[in-house]
């Protein structure tokens, strides 16, 4: 099932005004319609539509119209066609996608072969010409940027270091990547073997896409290229006569004959979307080949949370320049990680108890740190980042240092479990309360066992205050997000009587 497909998702309608900048376009088939507008969407998680929308008004300056009752979900924009680039910098969204069109009230006929045929005729009936143009920008685009990868790449060839001249190999970045993000943990494979994979796939992203992009524009130039292409089409709803597969056969032979295309459902260049919820449907064309939510991380554990999620949970506590940002059970490390690249003038460290746990965490931000080496085409500074591995029960940390605390509670069904919850969740919030400071700090805490967490949290009035509440879909769960606050209450130690402190409880990887 593809990401756009997941119903985890709701439906952000964002409105661009014409206050950002046009740029001129050089494409030639573009012609001088550097004022074209189109309307673009992208998915965002369940229940962190107003942070996806905040963040819009926010870096692209637009007011955003919310929907929650979509499938699937997307943000319907009105923008230049040189902005392809500026969504791009969005990090709660899941998928982009530019609209070709939208039918509010699409009136379905009675039987199955009648809607099919009209599914056909509409193809040939559609505005292709400007999202075409916009999906050709968005592909120029992503060409161009991994055009500097390989000039970064070349540059880095050579370096001066303490006056002698340094040669780096290309074939050895990749080894040394390679080793370093597989052979120190080849339990990773064993027990996940789709590991391997996801990190073999993004050594080939960084290193060889650029001389596969070249190569392909070379061949561009000197022969016409037949684009490939496939339908993808989610459907909601329990009034259709006709399945999505059903939908997608038609529609896409109708685009077919229109464009002479090639369907490839694998290897192709154009992902046709046919998205219908009831009566409405909308038909566009996907920016991205896979879901953002992946980025950033390499090595994946059994209950990683998504980057997406991670960054919606970051932005409900406002993070502030020098802040320190901690999550004590930080798994895989997605939390700090996408703290570390979107808020770098924060200190943000990630723990947890478990050595497989602090290992993959330390491996993904040392892959994040080579990817940046290689897209800046220079040696960087570090990231703004640290992994440990410690008991959440007993943080060495020092009373009242943190900032903020984010982090992501074991559920109790596959990491932990319920009954240990009843204690685990106390000693947490009783630990956290400790090591925040008074008055200003905050935590945002994400669990799928409400009634536990609910009965942990009354016990712990005197020092957190629940501010907010955001419900959100997790692989198919409905979980909170609690924003709480530190309150001006000193911290008391517990009594030594107490058997929650100190105890090495088992947490999420």
């Amino acid at each position: 099932m593809c990401d756009i497909e997941e119903a985890t998702n709701q439906l952000l309608d964002v409105n661009l005004h014409e206050n950002q900048k046009s740029v001129q376009v050089t494409e030639s088939d573009l012609g001088s319609e550097s004022e074209l507008l189109v309307t673009i969407g992208a998915t965002v998680p369940t229940g962190f539509e107003q942070t996806a929308a905040d963040e819009v008004r926010e870096k692209l300056g637009s007011s955003c119209k919310i929907s929650r009752d979509r499938d699937p979900s997307g943000i319907l924009s009105d923008f230049h066609c040189s902005a392809p680039n500026q969504v791009h910098c969005l990090r709660s969204v899941d998928n982009l996608f530019v609209v070709v069109q939208e039918f509010q009230d699409y009136q379905f006929k009675q039987t199955k072969e009648e809607v099919l045929k009209d599914f056909e005729d509409l193809a040939g009936k559609l505005p292709w010409s400007n999202p075409l143009k916009v999906w050709k920008i968005n592909a120029s685009f992503k060409k161009k940027k991994a055009k500097r990868k390989k000039i970064n790449q070349n540059s880095s060839k050579e370096k001066i270091n303490n006056g002698q001249e340094v040669k780096i190999d290309q074939r050895n970045v990749k080894k040394e990547f390679t080793s370093h993000a597989l052979d120190s943990h080849i339990l990773d494979y064993y027990e996940n073997p789709a590991i391997k994979e996801d990190v073999s796939t993004l050594i080939g992203d960084d290193l060889a896409s650029c001389k596969d992009e070249t190569d392909e524009s070379s061949k561009e130039e000197t022969e016409p290229q037949v684009l490939k292409f496939r339908v993808t089409c989610n459907r909601a709803g329990e009034k259709h006569c006709f399945t999505s597969n059903e939908a997608a056969r038609d529609f896409g032979g109708a685009v077919q004959d229109y464009f002479k295309w090639k369907a490839d459902m694998t290897n192709f260049d154009v992902e046709v979307l046919l998205n219908i919820h009831d009566n409405e449907v909308i038909v566009g064309i996907a920016l991205t080949e896979e879901s953002l939510h992946r980025r950033n991380i390499t090595h994946f554990g059994p209950t990683t949370l998504r980057s997406t999620l991670a960054y919606g949970m970051l932005r409900l506590c406002d993070p502030l320049p020098y802040d320190i940002i901690v999550d004590p059970m930080c798994g895989t490390g997605a939390i700090p990680i996408e703290g570390a690249t979107e808020w770098s003038d924060c200190f943000h460290i990630a723990g947890d108890n478990n050595p497989l746990a602090v290992n993959r965490a330390a491996n993904n931000i040392a892959s994040l740190l080579t990817k940046s080496q290689i897209k800046e085409g220079k040696p960087s500074w570090g990231l703004p980042i640290d992994a440990v591995q410690w008991d959440i029960c007993n943080l060495p940390l020092r009373t009242g240092s943190v900032d903020i605390i984010v982090t992501d509670l074991p559920f109790g069904k596959r990491m932990g479990s319920k009954k240990r919850n009843w204690n685990l969740y106390p000693a947490c919030l009783r630990e956290m309360s400790r090591v925040c400071t008074p008055t200003t700090g905050r935590a945002v805490l994400l669990t799928q066992d409400t009634k536990c967490f609910t009965k942990a949290l009354s016990g712990m009035r005197h020092v957190w205050r629940k501010v907010d509440t955001v419900w959100v879909n997790v692989g198919g769960l409905r979980a909170a997000v609690y924003v709480l606050i530190r309150t001006p209450q000193a911290f008391v130690h517990p009594s030594e009587q107490d058997g929650e402190r100190g105890t090495l409880w088992q947490c999420k990887e």
